[in-house]
């Protein structure tokens, strides 16, 4: 990015700004006067979109990635010979992360996120419109400030709580919210008003919300506190919830999306290529999306996700085989910047199709040669292709984030719910379109839990999730190689430290 040349006043400022994603030269702008905005439908649409859009900036789709599968044993950085943000991040190097930019942008885009919302939450519920439109909106703006919550949370721990928007200095720099309990119950409370605004399963435009994903991430929401507090995760052990009944709340609202015949526009892909094909976004798997299609005129309206995690090649085009098939898929290559690590990679079951058809180890030329391998050491390293565009224009694809799958809302009911009949099947599903036999039968509940949270790491590889299920867990200072050697406690990592530009601006913090 260039050089700012405004003066940050805090995270909840640059909420009030619509920012272009890489020049921020201009003088502040983006506050609609309520003078001549929230007058017609059209124009509530428009502040809704706007929401949209600030999780869309490549500071802040790239960062899923950075944060939920970098500092983890499923990623490893680029290296540089001048150390980088991410491999502060890959090797937990604390005394840098006040200061790491991708940690700094993700939190300054959440709050973008939250204020946009806030803007809608108090104007459209105000505007002489359709009523059913209007309830949509709002509950679609009480998602996304859910979703901002979440995702700030469970990284920074206790942040500051902006309700309304914020439209002076002296509103940015309030202080955090006064505990964990405080802070989650927001996002419960904005996530039941979303499902009470939001028509009933009725399925969303890609990229947009709907009261399936609300319902969804509700139930992530319980079972990451019932989760953390019964793994003594530090925190969250002093939280005043209650275990079982947060686990009993997990499980209600994941059957809403996986154990509810009332429910039948979201479900299983029976083939996991068809998951991951750029072409379907409204496929069925997809209960929350980012909305990013190849033919945007900025980044961000189109994306290059796909190559981050590609290896640079040849310069040009590669092609690799789909699945079992001779048939090819062509791609780009990339920057190398999310490598997948040898040891996740060598670490699948042995038939694993989440292994042998989502992670390449040879690609091709259009003749159906292999021009670069992992054995002949051309290819760098096995790569995810989950995000793959054919049809790529140049850099531009649209090959988008998955944010909520409903594999991804399956095993969070059978963890939750423990070794039931439903819960195994469901587990079971997701290991047989994998290729992989039933799960163990007649486990313990400790040790179906385990056998789940293992599941996740596979079928959610490389989507952000990781981290903050070992962090839920209590696991990252265990499970984690960098951890463990620099000897790392539990509380060192529980929590990323807010940063420092927000702290050195903000006095109450």
């Amino acid at each position: 990015m260039k050089k700012n040349t405004l003066i940050l006043l805090s995270s909840a400022i640059w909420g009030m700004l619509s920012l272009a994603s890489c020049d921020l030269s201009e003088s502040p702008y983006g506050f609609y006067s309520e003078n001549n905005f929230y007058k017609t439908e059209a124009d509530a649409e428009a502040a809704v979109n706007y929401i949209y859009d600030a999780i869309t900036y490549i500071e802040f789709s790239r960062a899923i990635v950075f944060l939920g599968d970098m500092p983890t044993d499923v990623l490893d950085p680029k290296t540089s010979t001048t150390e980088n943000d991410n491999q502060q991040l890959d090797e937990w190097k604390l005394e840098s992360f006040k200061s790491n930019s991708s940690l700094g942008n993700f939190y300054k885009y959440c709050y973008i996120t939250i204020n946009r919302a806030n803007a809608v939450i108090k104007n459209v519920a105000l505007m002489n419109i359709d009523e059913k439109i209007k309830q949509r909106y709002v509950g679609e703006a009480y998602f996304m400030r859910a979703y901002a919550y979440f995702s700030l949370t469970r990284n920074f721990g206790l942040v500051p709580l902006h309700l309304e928007p914020v439209e002076t200095l002296e509103q940015s720099t309030v202080g955090a919210a006064k505990s964990l309990d405080e802070l989650w119950g927001v996002i419960i409370s904005d996530l039941e008003l979303a499902i009470n605004n939001l028509p009933f399963f009725e399925k969303a435009e890609p990229g947009r919300a709907d009261k399936t994903a609300a319902y969804s991430l509700l139930a992530k929401t319980y079972l990451y506190l019932a989760s953390a507090k019964e793994h003594n995760t530090p925190k969250y052990v002093d939280m005043s919830l209650n275990v079982d009944d947060y686990y009993i709340k997990a499980a209600e609202y994941a059957a809403k999306v996986v154990d509810n015949p009332e429910q039948t526009v979201f479900g299983f892909e029976s083939n996991l290529l068809d998951i991951y094909d750029v072409e379907k976004p409204d496929g069925k798997e997809h209960i929350f999306i980012m909305s990013m299609d190849r033919t945007g005129i900025d980044e961000g309206q189109y994306s290059k996700l796909s190559k981050m995690y590609l290896p640079y090649v040849s310069g040009g085009t590669i092609y690799m085989k789909q699945g079992n098939t001779d048939k090819m898929i062509a791609s780009h290559d990339g920057w190398s910047e999310y490598v997948t690590n040898t040891r996740f990679y060598n670490s699948f079951e042995i038939g694993d199709l989440r292994h042998d058809w989502l992670i390449v180890d040879k690609v091709y030329n259009a003749a159906g040669e292999v021009i670069a391998s992992v054995a002949d050491k051309k290819l760098s390293y096995p790569f995810c292709r989950k995000f793959i565009d054919p049809n790529f224009i140049g850099d531009k694809t649209s090959t988008r984030p998955y944010l909520i799958r409903y594999s991804d809302i399956a095993l969070t009911y059978a963890e939750a719910v423990g070794p039931t009949a439903k819960a195994y099947d469901l587990v079971n599903y997701v290991r047989n379109r994998a290729g992989l036999s039933n799960l163990e039968p007649n486990l313990s509940l400790e040790a179906f839990r385990e056998a789940v949270l293992l599941e996740r790491k596979y079928e959610l590889a490389f989507e952000g999730n990781w981290c903050y299920d070992l962090r839920r867990w209590n696991r990252l200072h265990t499970d984690i190689e960098a951890a463990r050697e620099q000897g790392l406690s539990a509380d060192m990592m529980v929590f990323y430290p807010i940063p420092s530009m927000e702290t050195d601006l903000n006095p109450n913090l």
